[in-house]
């Protein structure tokens, strides 16, 4: 694939200045030098294909000297996945005015796991920060997601701050409304109060306070079907502490009749939690 810089550039949304020209050609060549190994959409199991995100890059030049544009030559692993298999999302392009590191990282984590679904998605704040490989403690981790639902920065999606009766904090997520992201709180002048028949409502809404958005009062629904690999540590502790909780309880009320208290097996292995589907056979 060949371009000039500043198609680049001006795509990605930086600046066109030699400073800008000089962070490109720094870019080209940390992508040319990174490794890529997977063993994603390989014929024979176990293998893996190793790669660069760029093979090779060049300057071109015409007949006078002057450039010409850049010319890149893209591995075979990343032509079939963009031409071939239409395995790659897209994303938005305001994805680029994105500052923030994490912001960047939250939004490509949204666009693969909410995609469109209506129903969105959900993740728990300490699997995020383990899944993010952050250096921050957590408790920096969860202000900085908190900072992040308060201003609704990814397109395309809105946020949502959810607590569930145990005290767990989750981040929620769902493909925002095709009016688009909310203004600040500011109308523009001149906006007129009354729209005529017939036509769309008006964008420009001053956003709610708060961190949640719209008049739900209750958490969505668990994705478990769809998202057992993020979901299934953290049922598998719920279920624990409800059964550990139901023992002690029990236990409570065999004291206060004055019925023999039951004691635990001691050598019998601890029951398998039937959240997580068995390799092979019926359920």
């Amino acid at each position: 694939m060949a371009a000039t810089p500043y198609e680049i550039l001006l795509f990605v949304g930086r600046g066109t200045s030699l400073r800008d020209y000089q962070r490109l050609k720094a870019a080209l060549d940390r992508l040319q030098s990174t490794t890529v190994s997977t063993s994603i959409r390989q014929p024979a199991e176990g293998r893996r294909h190793r790669f660069s995100w760029i093979n090779e890059w060049q300057e071109r030049t015409d007949r006078d000297g002057k450039p010409a544009g850049i010319e890149l030559i893209v591995p075979d692993w990343f032509y079939r996945a963009v031409l071939d298999d239409a395995l790659v999302l897209t994303i938005d392009r305001a994805y680029f005015d994105l500052t923030g590191g994490l912001d960047r990282w939250l939004y490509r984590l949204v666009r693969k796991h909410g995609g469109r679904q209506h129903g969105g998605w959900r993740f728990d704040f300490r699997h995020l920060h383990q899944k993010s490989g952050s250096l921050s403690p957590f408790k920096r981790f969860a202000f900085e997601l908190r900072d992040i639902i308060r201003r609704q920065p990814l397109p395309g999606y809105t946020l949502f701050l959810e607590t569930e009766i145990g005290g767990r904090v989750l981040l929620a997520f769902e493909p925002s409304s095709a009016c688009g992201q909310s203004v600040d709180g500011l109308v523009l002048s001149g906006t007129r109060t009354i729209v005529p028949s017939g036509t769309r409502g008006s964008c420009y809404q001053e956003p709610k306070p708060g961190l949640t958005h719209g008049n739900k009062t209750r958490n969505r629904a668990l994705n478990l079907e769809s998202n057992q690999e993020s979901n299934f540590e953290e049922r598998a502790r719920d279920v624990q502490k409800l059964i550990r909780a139901t023992a002690r309880g029990l236990s409570t009320a065999a004291r206060k009749s004055g019925g023999p208290v039951p004691e635990p097996a001691r050598n019998s292995s601890a029951p398998e939690l039937p959240l997580r589907p068995r390799s092979g056979g019926a359920r």
